[in-house]
C-alpha cells in the first residue's frame, strides 16, 4: 500500500493563538480563522472494507517538526487490498485514560443514539478540487433516535484516517492508531424510531481540513434529545475521508487555499454538497431507509470554522435551511442588500469579540434581519467546539484553552441545541436571551458596544 503524506506546519491538533486570526473581507487567500493545513492532495489506499467512524484532526497544539515526505497522487479506481478495522476499545473515564484511549461523554438526552453512514454521489457536477472526477463523491454520517438494542458502538475513525492526521500534523507523539479506539456512544445501524415526519434535521459541516467526526460529540447529544443529523464530508478538504472499498481522499484543496478566491469557491462548494445532500434524504427516493422520519420543514445547520462559514452560503443557497450556526469561523458569502431573515447565531473564541479581530462578523450582523445572537465563551480556543480539545486532555497533548475540552463541548452541545429547540421546535429557551450563572463562561455581546457581558 503506498501510504505517504506531507507532514503539516504543526499548528497543532486544535491551533493555537496565532492560528486564530480571522479573514477580514471576502477576497483574497487569507485563511480562515485557526486553519493552518499543509497536507498533500492525495488518494491513499486504505484496506478498509466499509467506510465507517471518520476523523480528521486539523488543529491539536502540539509543536512538532517533522520534513516533508514526497507524495504521490492516486487513481480513484485502484482496487484496494482488504483489511479489517479494529473493535471499539473498551469504555474509558473521559478524564482518565491510562491505556491511551478516549471517549466521548454520555448524551443527555431521553433517546438511544443510532449511527450509520451513506456514500453518495452527485453525477450532476464534478468534483471542484480534482477536476478529472467527474462526479463529486460525499461520505455521510447520520445520528438518529434509535429503538433500545444491543450493538457494536460505532469507531469513532479508521487506523488509516488516524495515522493519515497525525503524520499530516506532524505529530509523532502519540500511538499512529489512537483515535480509532476513541469510544463513542452510538450503535452502527441501529434502527431508527420516531413518527413520521417528526423529527427535526439539522446538518453540520466540519471545518477546513477536518472531518464531520470532529463534531460527534455534538451530533450524538442533538440526536439524543430527538433530532436526526447528518454530518457532511466535504471530500479532498479534510485530512482522510474514507471510501467504500477502501480509497482514502485526503486534502486536495489544501494544495491551493492559498489561491485568490479560495474561500469564497469552498464555501460555494459546501452549501452544493449541503443541498445535494437535503436532496438525498428529502427527496422521493432517499437513500436512508429512516428517512420518512424527517420533518423537512424543520431543517438547520450549524457548523465549525469553514463549516461555520458555509451555513451563510448554505442558507442563502437553499430556504429548506431555517436557522444556522457559525461557530468561530470567517465568513465569505456575499449576503444581498436585501439581508437574510432567518434565525442565525454566532459563538466564537475571545478574538471574536466585536471590534476585535472578527470584520467579517460585523459584516455580516448588519445584514442578518432576523432573530440573531453573538456569543463569545471566554477561555476557549479555535477547536473548542469540536471534540477535539476533550481528546487532547485525555491523551495529555498539550493545550492553550483555559476551559476544559469537557466543558466547552458540554457549552457547544447545550447552546446549539437550545438554539434549534426555540427556531425548529418552536420551544423558548430563556437561555438564549442574558448571561447564565451556569454558564458564566458564555458573554452576550452588542456590536453597538463592541463588548461582551
Amino acid at each position: 500500500m503506498n501510504h505517504v503524506i506531507e507532514p503539516g506546519n504543526a499548528a497543532g491538533w486544535y491551533g493555537g493563538a496565532a492560528a486564530m486570526a480571522p479573514a477580514s473581507g471576502y477576497g483574497g487567500a487569507t485563511r480562515p480563522s485557526g486553519e493552518r493545513p499543509r497536507a498533500r492532495g492525495l488518494i491513499l489506499r486504505g484496506g478498509l472494507a466499509a467506510a465507517v467512524g471518520l476523523l480528521a484532526l486539523a488543529a491539536f497544539a502540539l509543536p512538532a517538526s517533522a520534513s516533508p515526505a514526497s507524495a504521490s497522487y492516486a487513481s480513484p479506481s485502484a482496487a484496494p487490498s482488504p483489511q479489517s478495522p479494529p473493535s471499539p476499545s473498551p469504555s474509558a473515564s473521559p478524564t482518565s485514560t491510562p491505556n491511551g484511549t478516549s471517549s466521548l461523554p454520555q448524551p443527555t438526552g431521553s433517546h438511544p443514539v443510532g449511527t450509520t453512514t451513506l456514500y453518495l454521489k452527485d453525477t450532476s457536477r464534478p468534483d471542484p478540487w480534482v477536476p478529472a472526477v467527474k462526479a463529486r463523491e460525499l461520505m455521510v454520517s447520520l445520528w438518529y433516535p434509535a429503538r433500545p438494542a444491543g450493538g457494536r458502538r460505532a469507531q469513532y475513525m479508521t487506523p488509516q484516517e488516524s495515522e493519515a492526521l497525525l503524520k499530516g500534523e506532524g505529530i509523532g507523539t502519540l500511538p499512529l492508531d489512537v483515535l480509532s479506539r476513541t469510544r463513542t456512544n452510538a450503535v452502527l445501524d441501529a434502527k431508527p424510531a420516531g413518527r413520521k415526519n417528526s423529527l427535526p434535521l439539522v446538518v453540520l459541516s466540519p471545518g477546513f481540513t477536518k472531518s464531520r467526526k470532529t463534531l460527534t460529540g455534538l451530533a450524538e447529544e442533538l440526536a439524543s434529545q430527538g433530532y436526526v443529523v447528518v454530518g457532511i464530508d466535504h471530500t479532498y478538504e479534510a485530512r482522510g475521508t474514507s471510501f467504500p472499498g477502501g480509497r482514502l481522499a485526503t486534502c486536495a484543496a489544501c494544495e491551493i487555499d492559498h489561491v485568490p478566491g479560495f474561500w469564497e469557491k469552498a464555501v460555494a462548494g459546501r452549501a452544493a454538497d449541503v443541498s445535494f445532500v437535503l436532496d438525498e434524504l428529502t427527496g422521493r427516493h432517499p437513500k436512508w431507509k429512516g428517512a420518512s422520519l424527517i420533518d423537512t420543514s424543520k431543517v438547520g445547520m450549524s457548523g465549525q470554522s469553514l463549516g461555520g462559514a458555509s451555513s451563510i452560503a448554505a442558507m442563502l443557497k437553499d430556504e429548506r435551511i431555517r436557522a444556522g450556526i457559525n461557530t468561530d469561523g470567517s465568513t465569505y458569502a456575499t449576503i444581498p442588500p436585501g439581508g437574510l431573515a432567518r434565525p442565525f447565531m454566532f459563538v466564537g473564541s475571545s478574538p471574536h469579540t466585536p471590534g476585535g479581530g472578527s470584520p467579517s462578523w460585523e459584516r455580516d450582523w448588519e445584514l442578518l434581519t432576523g432573530w440573531k445572537r453573538w456569543l463569545v465563551v471566554a477561555g476557549t480556543q479555535h477547536a473548542s467546539f469540536t471534540d477535539l480539545v476533550l481528546l487532547a486532555d485525555q491523551l495529555g497533548v498539550p493545550r492553550d484553552a483555559e476551559v476544559t475540552g469537557a466543558r466547552s463541548l458540554e457549552i457547544t452541545r447545550r447552546y446549539v441545541r437550545a438554539f434549534f429547540d426555540q427556531h425548529l421546535r418552536k420551544r423558548p429557551q430563556p437561555l438564549l436571551d442574558g448571561t447564565s450563572t451556569r454558564y458564566p463562561e458564555v458573554k452576550h455581546c452588542s456590536v453597538d458596544a463592541k463588548t461582551c457581558a
